[in-house]
């Protein structure tokens, strides 16, 4: 019995204290980038990773950009949804999901390679993408 307070104890500390640093403090601002907007340094990097599973920030001198890149898709039809974009008290917090294609349409036969590029306001938090 002292063994399960011992341990109810520790489970108990341990997420009290990592919940403190996921509170939300603020929701951040944000623009989906074009292509045809994205700074062409970052679009090389882009187009080196978007075959794989890839996370990734780029910073210019006026602006923060996010990027997640979902891989190599079966078929085409894929979309990459915010889901929210918010600073903690030590960090920002992106956390997107991928969509899959509608089911009651008849989808792309190509491959296809979601990626999504997130612009917002200059910051020095670290990122945690989800």
């Amino acid at each position: 019995m002292r063994i399960w307070a011992v341990f109810l104890a520790v489970v108990f500390l341990l997420t009290g204290c990592s919940s403190d640093s996921e509170t939300k403090v603020a929701d951040l601002d944000y623009t989906v980038v074009a292509d045809q907007e994205i700074p062409q340094e970052l679009a090389s990097v882009i187009e080196e990773k978007r075959s794989g599973d890839f996370r990734l920030t780029y910073s210019t001198s006026e602006a923060l950009y996010l990027v997640c890149g979902y891989g190599a898709q079966e078929t085409g039809g894929y979309s990459i949804q915010v889901k929210e974009l918010y600073l903690t008290e030590n960090t920002l917090v992106l956390d997107t999901e991928l969509i899959g294609p509608d089911t009651t349409e008849e989808g792309e036969s190509e491959r296809s390679e979601p990626v999504i590029v997130i612009k917002t306001a200059l910051r020095e938090e670290p990122v945690v993408f989800r």
